[in-house]
This record gives C-alpha cells, sequence and structure tokens, in this order.
C-alpha cells in the first residue's frame, strides 16, 4: 500500500471522527430540550437514510450509470454488519444520560485499544511496538483531557457501562469499514450499512415507545445528527479504513475526543482545565508521532 493512500485514509479517518466527535453536544442539546433517545436516534437514521438514497442517485447519474452493482450477499453482509452503527448510537446516547459528555468520550475512546487488540487477534500476531505505545499515550492523553484526574467522585455506573458497550460496538463498525463489500463506493457501503442500523434502531424505539413522539425533532435536531453522524461520518470513514488498516484507523479516530471537549468548552461552556488542554495535545502529538514513524518504516 502506497504511502499516499495511507495518508489519505488517515485523512478521511481523521474527518470522519471529527465528524462524530460533534454529535455528543447535539445530543445533550436535545436532551435539555426534552427529547427522548428513540426520538433523537430514529431522527437521525431517517434522515440518514434519506440522505445517502439521494447521494447514491446522484452519483449513479453523474456516472452514467457505471457503478459496481452491489449483489445479495454484498447487500446482506453489509447491513448485519451496519447494525454495529445503529448500536453504538444506542449505547452512546443513553450513556450521555447519565454521565458527562466528557466521561461518555472517556468510555468511546476505548476503541483505541480495543482496535488495536482486534487486529493483534485477527492477524494472530502481537501488536508493533509503536502502535501499543501510541494507544497508551493516546489513553493517557485521554484521562487528562477529560478530567478524570482531578475528578472526585466517580461517574454513574450506568454511564459506564453503556459507554463501554458503545466502544465495543464502535471498534466491530471500524472492522467491517476494513473488511465488508470493499468493492463497492463508499456511498453504497454506507447506505446499506446504515439499513441495518435503522433496523436496530427503529426496534429500539418501538420498544421503548409511551405513546407519542415529538416530530419536531426532524427539524430542530435531526438534520445536524443526520449530517454529522449518520451520512458524513460513515463515507469517509468506509473510504479511508481500507487505507488505513483497523489498527492505525483506530488511533486515527480518536481525533473525535479533542472535537468533543472543544464543542464542549464552545457550545456548551464547559469549564476546561490547563490539564485537559495539555491531554488533548497529549493525544495529537501521540498521532503525528504515529505517522511520522510510519513514513520512516516505509521508506527505509
Amino acid at each position: 500500500m502506497s504511502q499516499t493512500n495511507i495518508l489519505k485514509g488517515v485523512f478521511l479517518v481523521g474527518l470522519g471522527a471529527t465528524s462524530y466527535g460533534m454529535l455528543a453536544t447535539f445530543v445533550k442539546l436535545a436532551y435539555g430540550e426534552g427529547y427522548t433517545t428513540a426520538e433523537v436516534t430514529s431522527s437521525q437514521f431517517i434522515l440518514g437514510l434519506l440522505g445517502l438514497l439521494l447521494i447514491n442517485a446522484f452519483t449513479k447519474t453523474r456516472k452514467k450509470g457505471a457503478v459496481i452493482k452491489a449483489t445479495q450477499k454484498d447487500i446482506m453482509q453489509l447491513m448485519v454488519a451496519g447494525t454495529s452503527l445503529g448500536l453504538t448510537s444506542i449505547f452512546y446516547y443513553l450513556a450521555v444520560k447519565y454521565i458527562p459528555v466528557s466521561i461518555g468520550i472517556v468510555m468511546l475512546m476505548q476503541t483505541v485499544w480495543m482496535g488495536v487488540v482486534l487486529e493483534g487477534i485477527l492477524s494472530r500476531t502481537f501488536p508493533s511496538g509503536r502502535k501499543v505505545v501510541a494507544a497508551v499515550i493516546v489513553l493517557v492523553g485521554t484521562a487528562l483531557a477529560t478530567n478524570l484526574v482531578e475528578s472526585s467522585t466517580f461517574p454513574d455506573w450506568r454511564g459506564i457501562m453503556w459507554g463501554l458497550l458503545a466502544a465495543a460496538s464502535f471498534t466491530t463498525t471500524m472492522f467491517t469499514s476494513n473488511r465488508v463489500a470493499v468493492h463497492l463506493s463508499s456511498a453504497q457501503r454506507s447506505l446499506y450499512m446504515l439499513m441495518g442500523g435503522a433496523v436496530i434502531v427503529f426496534s429500539f424505539a418501538a420498544y421503548t415507545w409511551t405513546g407519542s413522539f415529538n416530530t419536531d425533532i426532524f427539524l430542530k435536531w435531526g438534520i445536524l445528527l443526520s449530517l454529522f453522524g449518520t451520512i458524513i461520518p460513515p463515507m469517509l470513514m468506509n473510504a479511508g479504513f481500507p487505507h488505513t488498516g483497523l489498527g492505525l484507523g483506530s488511533i486515527v479516530s480518536s481525533l473525535e475526543l479533542p472535537v468533543s471537549v472543544m464543542m464542549a468548552f464552545i457550545i456548551l461552556d464547559e469549564k476546561v482545565t490547563a490539564i485537559q488542554w495539555g491531554g488533548i495535545v497529549l493525544i495529537i502529538a501521540a498521532i503525528i508521532i504515529m505517522n511520522i514513524r510510519s513514513r520512516k518504516g516505509q521508506n527505509a
């Protein structure tokens, strides 16, 4: 794999992670206005599906039908893989109901070590020292950036549980982005994966339905949530992960953390201490170091 393709993958995954980093703030604001988890996730996936259908139709028209068609097997595999997208959204949004956004991000960032471990298991090799060190640095930076060091109380266990489940399902999403039906366009793969995720989300909405649904969510928050949660990130990550691999991609995706902290600082007016900013810098430094070493290793 060429260095250009690796850097392209890093750029795409980084942008996707940045988009994901904005979600928690939007969800917190929606919760503050009385919307439920079912309303938030349903509006996000419904509008996301509509958006991806339009994107695929436009792509097919622009290329005059010269698009690789997905087989029934491709569609089924992508939909099954996409169930992890729905689970990630549900688990993550449930987590931030019980714990602050900063702690929720910490839990989701467990994908860093989960991804490296999973790649090692799948390849039956021990992760390289570079990946191990980078993962450890990212985790140390994460602890600082989310202010866990100065916290005097332990977060609600329900939020921790849902957050860890979100991390596990997000790791699965990263794996499938790198392995399933990679011969298809990122728009097609994102659409079918989102369909699979929608099955989970709609099932959750039906199970938790209380007899009413506030449709105002679609215009108020649904558009933002669908853009930054179900349209932009999946397309970018589906395009980027085949070039980066699971280990490097999972580390680059940790950019979601500093973006989330900055969003909370700017929009939610949350206090961010010097230690937290130091942690953000440490995470970004780890990502830069990882890529510089990768380039040296390949050029050697």
